[in-house]
């Protein structure tokens, strides 16, 4: 049996994406994101071909993760909130140049420089506002440490299947607290790259790896074909988990960190006769519409708790589509939503009925 270790999650995934053959990261720090490229920084320069590189800032860093992975090795970075939106303009090129990557996200509290504590208002970010263009990124949500190791080896197996990043989208909490982790006894799946800038010396044809189109007919041609890998990504690899779904009569749908202290609300209510589930959206984008379409079927109405002023709960409305209620609770700047609050916000809802 694989051995379990205590961990932070920070460094979990840091480790995660060693073992799933990520020995190039370019990072810059940022709390509460911080550890991850503390971590590597002391793990990669003792493993051969290993490369770790404190750039000068965040545009740098993920510039360099494109010009990485243009040349067919996987590259890392990591940051937190409005870290990331200094690496928007690069994710917006890496899309438009087919190029994977892993992009972790442990976000703090905004807008502006906000505060170090959790939160998720980067949800609109992280599954529209990734750069212009129209272009998406396979958005990972964990609510456990252990899902978020699990979640490296898919995004960067993914991103290299479908030519996309893929960001997981952690949190504060996520990332600061420490946890049991078994790390999978799971060898890497690579995929073979023939677009790579691997030089001539691999007797092949002459690589471009480019995001500029000058030729409006090109552009479309090669959106169009962006497109179908995005239909098909919405249609293979939308991914929800339910909890006591099974005869509930309201649910909860919530992510990450708001979603595990949802479910210890749902424990509560449940022994007080109420019948109450959790949908919990494990990737982001694509959005598990079909998840939550299904279920809204035999729900009377839907309560979407969330670290922000409400983000998802959008696409929550667009996938019910006005078949029940949507109602909405959420902290923000910093504060997690309490069990106590979620069962009385529920309660209210239900009045108490079982």
């Amino acid at each position: 049996m694989a051995e379990r270790l205590l961990m932070k999650g920070n460094e979990a995934v840091a480790e995660a994406a060693i073992l799933a053959g990520c020995i190039h990261f370019f990072g810059y720090p940022i709390t509460p994101q911080t550890e991850v490229a503390a971590y590597m920084s002391k793990r990669l320069p003792k493993i051969e071909g290993g490369v770790y590189l404190q750039a000068e800032s965040e545009i740098a860093a993920a510039n360099m993760v494109l010009g990485a992975s243009a040349a067919g090795v996987r590259a890392m970075t990591s940051s937190s909130s409005p870290g990331i939106s200094l690496k928007t303009e690069c994710i917006s090129y890496m899309a438009g140049s087919d190029i994977p990557c892993l992009i972790v996200n442990v976000q703090r509290a905004g807008p502006g420089l906000g505060g170090i504590q959790p939160s998720q208002a980067d949800y609109w970010q992280a599954t529209r506002g990734l750069g212009h263009g129209g272009a998406h990124a396979l958005v990972f949500a964990p609510s456990s440490i252990q899902e978020m190791v699990d979640m490296v080896f898919d995004g960067f197996e993914l991103a290299e299947q479908y030519r996309i990043p893929a960001i997981i989208l952690s949190d504060g909490l996520l990332g600061q607290m420490m946890e049991p982790v078994i790390f999978p006894e799971r060898k890497p799946k690579y995929i073979d790259k023939p677009w790579a800038l691997t030089g001539h010396g691999f007797k092949r044809e002459h690589n471009i790896v480019n995001s500029l189109y000058l030729e409006a007919s090109e552009l479309e041609e090669k959106n169009n074909e962006r497109e179908q890998r995005y239909n098909e990504i919405r249609r293979l690899h939308a991914v929800a988990d339910s909890y006591l779904m099974e005869d509930a009569s309201v649910a909860v749908v919530a992510y990450g960190a708001a979603a595990r202290v949802s479910g210890a609300a749902i424990d509560v209510l449940r022994e007080q006769g109420v019948k109450a589930g959790l949908i919990r959206p494990v990737t982001l984008w694509p959005f598990p519409t079909a998840a939550i379409e299904s279920a809204a079927e035999q729900l009377e109405q839907i309560l979407v708790v969330e670290m922000s002023h409400g983000q998802m709960v959008e696409d929550v409305r667009l996938a019910v589509n006005g078949k029940i209620p949507v109602h909405f609770y959420g902290r923000n700047g910093g504060i997690l939503p309490t069990q106590q609050e979620i069962i009385n916000q529920l309660l209210e809802l239900t009045g108490g009925v079982k």
